[in-house]
């Protein structure tokens, strides 16, 4: 079953994540199946699906004629034989256990058709030992979505070990198209990744209070105000439930070793039936309506060693055991668990020799298996970090052939990188992207990286787009589809690195320059610049994130328009567009743009990571932005940046921020 002959979907279990699910895949256009066991769930489940519709649309998230026709799309059904039928993939999100979900594989054999996909919703079990119930082992995977399917972006797409290649590659299509952003997970292994380091992180919580080493408030105070989690790690378990927690950690249990075993605190619980909001007591008491009250300023650095050391272990064993690598495991963390920054680049950042410190200290006090240190953590310990240590400058290691990365001179704290084609017009080829994103992870890992400028090698381009000649030299669909998720990743990533990026624009950016452009925060161009997205002249579509990322910026009415007539614009228009925020001479523009890398470079670099990842956050999903922000602005009100801040401002005197 090929990504686009998908036109059906079944959802099987119409519970809140089987509704989520179905709501999503109809807001999406395909015709939608939701089946369940007995008339009353199906019922209340599409019940919900409506409600969460007509939520939808009254918010204005959606038009009222989008949401009546995506509840038409929707089909509630008992019979599993008209759920299934004429399904072209089948979504199982019935309960979290294998038993359960081992007997509606059997039944679901009977009826589906030959070339039909399946994939299942859990959250952990063994996505081989499911598919080894069907007859259809490598066309089974697993496709984890987050609750509420509706808002959460991320969606794990988990390789059993027999799953077929075309199979992932559908399931990661059919996510796309469902407007979420999917992760690969490479093989089959407890918990995936967002489950994987969060459970885990919680167990480890519960370590700490049941030996005494901290109290609940304590473990909350810090995840929640100095690690900047979205929610403290006792108030998270209680919401996702306790019973779940420990159903997964015995799974770990069973599959990983003694390390995964359940602490005594959760074990003691979930034995008293005290599961969280559910029912009204978890770690928290919710019956007299107070709910939870953390402290913001009760946080220990020992509590956070402790954690931080516990999710580097984790992120080590994936990538180890080639689960996943530390930039997808950041990425997941970020989309699925709302992380402010990504548990690798949060170990990286506190220092990677410490955090096996803490572990051999751990093992050494106790002998308990959770201490020993993983291999990938003491190997990435051993190369500078787990998304390297290299920084520009350091020791010549870096050397590109397509950029150039350089520290300007009487700057502090900026980056400058060349795209240097310039006899190309500094067009984009995929030897460009892999450089760039070697070039960003590695700025990314240098902490004295403040702020980044970004211009092209000489005034005739910024970059004149996609070197099409090289790549038109394959007309091959799945390679040009490849190339266009790459080039989506490594601008992605540019979008969101930690610091402020600058654009400087000196002659034409357009199509895949121009795509790149958008990746930055401000863009400065000189007067002599024409932009554009040219690709539908070439019978293209912009390709790397443009149909997406210029609505944000302009408006999606002048996106159609500079999308769909192909036009080439002057600078001043764009900037009237809300494209540039300046235009200047054009002698003047490389010491403006590296004037103003320079000034935010200055900024307060916490502060201003947070912003980005709130903005970003909240694009597709504003409440989801909002809890980012509320989560960001608790944990600045305890930073020494703020204090600064104050100071300099009552002293009146320019800030010096070292973010902290």
């Amino acid at each position: 079953m090929e990504f686009e002959e998908i036109e059906t979907v079944a959802v099987l279990g119409a519970g809140s994540m089987g509704h989520g699910i179905a709501e999503v895949a109809a807001l999406a256009g395909y015709e939608v199946t939701l089946r369940d066991i007995e008339r009353e769930f199906v019922d209340d489940g599409y019940e919900q699906l409506v409600w969460s519709l007509d939520k939808l649309a009254e918010k204005d998230r959606i038009e009222e004629a989008e949401a009546e026709a995506a509840k038409d799309r929707v089909t509630p059904l008992v019979d599993l034989e008209a759920a299934i039928e004429d399904a072209d993939v089948v979504i199982e999100a019935v309960p979290e256990r294998m038993d359960i979900k081992k007997d509606v594989y059997t039944e679901v054999e009977a009826h589906l058709p030959e070339g039909a996909l399946v994939a299942s919703n859990t959250s952990s079990l063994s996505i081989t030992e499911l598919s080894e119930v069907t007859e259809r082992p490598g066309r089974f995977c697993g496709m984890h979505f987050f609750n509420p399917p509706v808002r959460m972006q991320l969606v794990e797409v988990i390789s059993g070990a027999h799953t077929e290649e075309p199979t992932l590659e559908a399931i990661e299509a059919l996510a796309e198209a469902f407007g979420k952003t999917p992760v690969r997970v490479r093989k089959d292994s407890p918990g995936f990744i967002v489950n994987r380091v969060l459970v885990p992180l919680m167990n480890e919580a519960c370590h700490l209070v049941s030996n005494d080493e901290a109290t609940v408030e304590t473990v909350d105070s810090t995840t929640k105000f100095d690690m900047g989690l979205p929610m403290g790690a006792f108030e998270l378990a209680d919401l996702t439930g306790n019973d779940v927690n420990y159903s997964v950690l015995e799974y770990m249990h069973e599959t990983l070793g003694d390390a995964y075993e359940p602490a005594p605190l959760l074990e003691e619980k979930v034995g008293n039936e005290e599961l969280g909001k559910k029912t009204g007591k978890g770690f928290y008491d919710y019956e007299d309506g107070e709910g939870v009250e953390i402290p913001t300023d009760a946080g220990s650095e020992a509590v956070e060693r402790r954690l931080l050391a516990a999710m580097a272990n984790e992120v080590g064993a994936l990538v180890a055991n080639d689960v996943s690598n530390p930039s997808d495991i950041d990425q997941a963390l970020l989309l699925g668990a709302g992380f402010p920054e990504g548990p690798a680049k949060m170990a990286d950042d506190h220092g990677l020799d410490d955090l096996v410190d803490a572990l051999e200290a751990g093992h050494g006090e106790t002998g308990h298996p959770r201490f020993e240190v993983s291999e990938g953590l003491r190997e990435a310990a051993e190369d500078g970090g787990f998304h390297g240590g290299e920084a520009p400058g350091d020791d010549g290691d870096l050397e590109f052939e397509t950029l150039e990365l350089t520290v300007p001179e009487g700057t502090e704290g900026v980056a400058h990188l060349v795209l240097d084609r310039e006899a190309r017009m500094n067009t984009i080829n995929e030897a460009l992207l892999d450089e760039l994103e070697t070039a960003i992870d590695a700025l990314e890992a240098d902490e004295s990286v403040r702020a980044l400028l970004i211009t092209g090698r000489g005034d005739r381009a910024f970059s004149a787009g996609a070197d099409v000649t090289s790549m038109a030299s394959s007309a091959d669909p799945l390679e040009a589809r490849q190339l266009s998720k790459k080039g989506q990743s490594v601008f992605g990533k540019l979008e969101a690195v930690r610091f402020p990026v600058v654009a400087g624009i000196d002659g034409y950016a357009l199509g895949g320059g121009m795509e790149l452009a958008a990746c930055a925060d401000l863009r400065v161009a000189s007067r002599r610049s024409e932009l554009g997205q040219p690709e539908l002249n070439l019978g293209l579509l912009p390709g790397w994130g443009g149909t997406q990322r210029l609505k944000h910026i302009v408006g999606e009415g002048r996106a159609k328009e500079i999308i769909l007539t192909a036009e080439r614009y002057d600078a001043e228009t764009m900037r009237d567009y809300g494209f540039l925020n300046e235009v200047v001479g054009n002698g003047e523009l490389l010491d403006r743009a590296t004037g103003l890398a320079a000034d935010l470079a200055a900024g307060p670099p916490i502060a201003q990571e947070m912003t980005k990842t709130a903005m970003l956050k909240g694009r597709e999903d504003t409440e989801a932005g909002l809890e980012v922000e509320a989560g960001a602005f608790g944990h600045l009100l305890n930073t020494e940046d703020l204090m600064e801040g104050v100071a300099a401002f009552t002293s009146d005197r320019d800030p010096e921020f070292e973010g902290k």
